[in-house]
């Protein structure tokens, strides 16, 4: 019988799994919040990842469930334990990824490089962080933020004034997070897989570029990045792994700085956005690798195919035209892409696909994702 992996949540992220899923003869199982999703075509259920009865009804044929997203509650995730599912990654995990404060806390005990930061529970916290950061300070919510949502730059308290009212209404106290506005240089993201059994494997990391807080282009590995640099970010991305013990894909987003500082900024625990360049540019996928790690299989060799790959999305969509067309033409013009569509109506600054090139001219590669992707904008 088929290994058999779940996934909760129907994105594009678990439409991407399939693929490696058919190849290593992996069954391959989704639990969508609605019909019609990315990852519709394994969607073998249809349902509320919020709910516990119905997560605890998928996960019993399968031998590990793992996410599309980090989003399923804490109180889910622990009836699954209870019950006896393998969850990869775990609650403890998690729970870094859910809360942001939690995070930072939990990062700062491992020693790992960050912004300064706090949790500010009122206005009056609010204005002595930024009286202490010459008067700037980025303002996040704790939970649920993502591609630029629930995160503010501030310079007066009174910019974060909505998010406060909102916190007292909640009734159950809480805090927003504080953090030193970093003058960065560029954003890098460094990808770690780890397994069960304690074998890691790093990624090369790479450069991504963001637009209105949504990544926008992914360059691998990172242009001129000095050999000290890139093994600053692989030790912080294998330390982050191991020292919560993650199991799957884990990417960092990273701060680099102009001193050559480099910081840590996110966490994902899972195939992420920096890592869609792997899909045709390294030996094995973050997609592969991710499957590997959480089923305990020996993972694959990380290692870039071309000197050059670069991932450009595809944001909004086409709001007209034949689809169709726009794929013939952007493939006449640029054979050397590789287009990834999600299956998503467009809308302005949603993520509705991806195009890859690899090669050994960054120019001509960077020019060729670049132009392909511009067949399906409007």
């Amino acid at each position: 019988m088929a290994l058999r992996v779940g996934v909760v949540g129907g994105g594009q992220l678990a439409r991407m799994m399939i693929a490696p899923a058919v190849e290593l003869g992996i069954e391959l199982r989704v639990l969508a919040e609605q019909p019609g999703m990315s990852a519709a075509l394994a969607a073998t259920a249809v349902g509320d990842y919020r709910d516990a009865d119905t997560v605890l009804a998928f996960a019993r044929d399968v031998d590990v469930i793992t996410f599309d997203h980090e989003h399923v509650p804490q109180e889910v995730l622990a009836a699954l334990v209870d019950a006896g599912v393998a969850v990869r990654p775990g609650p403890d995990a998690l729970r870094f990824a859910q809360d942001k404060l939690e995070m930072r806390a939990r990062l700062s005990q491992l020693g790992m490089p960050q912004p300064d930061w706090a949790p500010v529970t009122d206005a009056e916290q609010l204005q002595a962080f930024l009286d202490d950061h010459d008067g700037a300070a980025v303002v996040k919510t704790p939970r649920g933020g993502y591609d630029g949502k629930g995160v503010r730059v501030v310079r007066a308290a009174t910019e974060a004034e909505d998010w406060f009212t909102t916190l007292a209404e909640d009734g159950r106290g809480g805090a927003l997070l504080a953090e030193e506005l970093v003058d960065f240089r560029r954003e890098l993201a460094q990808q770690v897989a780890r397994r069960p059994s304690g074998e890691v494997r790093a990624y090369p990391v790479v450069e991504t570029v963001q637009q209105g807080g949504v990544c926008a282009e992914v360059v691998a590995p990172a242009p001129h990045t000095a050999e000290r640099l890139e093994a600053v970010a692989a030790q912080i991305g294998i330390g982050i792994a191991e020292g919560l013990e993650i199991t799957g894909m884990l990417a960092v987003e990273l701060f680099e700085t102009a001193d050559e500082r480099v910081l840590v900024n996110e966490l994902a625990m899972r195939p992420h956005n920096s890592g869609h360049w792997t899909q045709e540019g390294a030996v094995t996928s973050q997609f592969e690798q991710h499957l590997r790690a959480v089923l305990d299989l020996p993972l694959g060799d990380p290692s870039p195919r071309a000197a050059w790959s670069v991932m450009v999305n595809i944001l909004g969509g086409p709001k007209s035209d034949s689809l169709d067309a726009r794929f013939a033409a952007a493939m006449t013009e640029h054979p050397a892409a590789k287009i990834h569509t999600y299956g998503k109506d467009p809308r302005p600054g949603r993520k509705v696909g991806h195009v890859n090139v690899s090669g050994e001219d960054l120019d001509d590669v960077a020019y060729q994702a670049r132009a392909a992707a511009s067949f399906f904008g409007d």
